[in-house]
């Protein structure tokens, strides 16, 4: 039985979600006259970016039928335990970087660990990783240093190295291209190769759709969701060493809050929060769909309070448009 090509765009998580985009951008552009030029583009972009690196994992293991409420409160911890362990300790950033990063894997694997092994649900074991973190980016931070941001890195050896890596840019046709952006792209591409192309994407999806029936099938299920986990503190470390280099300190009670902007992206990018459904060019359509309605208001000059109420409009009708696009993907048309 031969499918239509209406029927094979919808079959596609991303659909609305390319179709919602397209609507806003013709928007702003008509709105905004700022917005239109490239300087504003790529700085959408470069917004976009520092959100959907990380819901490039989020969104993973969404798929995998799992969520993670600890990221945001990470990126700002991998920064921290960064710049705090080597300012205080007198070596070199980038041995503090590593030991960031192996702190913040740590962190995912036991997350990981934890849901497996108790059964409780991801919601929870997360939030109680974000109370934590939340808690210990202010205790720590202000214990070590009197004060509730880091001190300036600017000055220690490895400065250099890292910020030119997690924080540089470059300049084409006289527009400012952020690093970020070519690794959100990298990120996204690697990622829906991944979910695409590989064994391990199949098994994402079957963990995802039913874990119990994957299982039996002789699919490893522990091992790919503390794997998901593991990845969403890795992309959570690596924007929180961009925030630390691109602004040489950070402050502590950063974060909290942007765990529920990269669901947002996943979830409006056709990513079922059951698990099991989604891609990686959702995800990144979601995130930018996120730059484009943050900077557009303000571009446009209107109050930019009215941001949250839209990003909630958004998840509900996203969350309803992913509903009725999963029931028509799965009937059978001829088109």
């Amino acid at each position: 039985m031969t499918l239509g090509w209406s029927h094979r765009l919808l079959r596609r998580p991303d659909f609305a979600a390319a179709v919602a985009a397209a609507v806003i951008l013709v928007f702003f552009l008509v709105v905004a006259p700022s917005f239109r030029s490239p300087d504003s583009i790529f700085t959408v972009l470069y917004q976009s970016s520092t959100i959907g690196i990380v819901a490039v994992a989020v969104g993973m293991l969404m798929i995998g039928g799992e969520f993670d409420l600890s990221a945001g409160v990470m990126v700002t911890t991998a920064g921290l335990v960064n710049a705090l362990f080597s300012y205080y300790l007198g070596v070199n950033l980038i041995i503090g970087a590593v030991i960031s990063l192996l702190f913040c894997l740590a962190i995912g694997f036991l997350n990981g660990y934890l849901v497996m092994r108790t059964g409780i649900p991801s919601f929870l074991i997360t939030l109680g990783s974000f109370f934590v973190l939340q808690g210990a980016n202010l205790g720590v931070t202000k214990l070590v240093s009197g004060a509730v941001s880091s001190p300036d890195i600017s000055k220690m050896g490895g400065f250099g190295v890292l910020s030119s890596f997690f924080a540089g840019s470059f300049v084409v046709g006289g527009v400012t291209v952020w690093n970020t952006v070519i690794f959100w792209i990298l990120f996204v591409a690697i990622s829906g190769w991944v979910l695409q192309r590989t064994r391990v994407g199949n098994w994402i999806y079957a963990v995802g759709g039913n874990a119990a029936s994957a299982r039996a099938v002789g699919v490893p299920v522990r091992r790919v969701k503390i794997g998901l986990f593991m990845t969403v503190s890795f992309l959570s470390w690596f924007v929180g060493m961009h925030s630390l280099y691109r602004f040489n300190t950070l402050q502590a009670g950063n974060g909290v809050g942007n765990e529920f902007l990269y669901i947002i992206a996943a979830v409006v990018g056709g990513t079922l929060m059951t698990g099991g459904y989604g891609n990686a060019l959702g995800v990144a359509i979601g995130a930018f769909i996120f730059g484009m309605t943050s900077l557009g208001i303000v571009f446009a000059g209107w109050d930019p309070n009215w941001f949250r109420t839209f990003l909630g409009v958004m998840l509900v009708l996203a969350v309803l448009m992913n509903l009725y696009i999963k029931k028509l993907s799965t009937t059978r048309k001829v088109g």
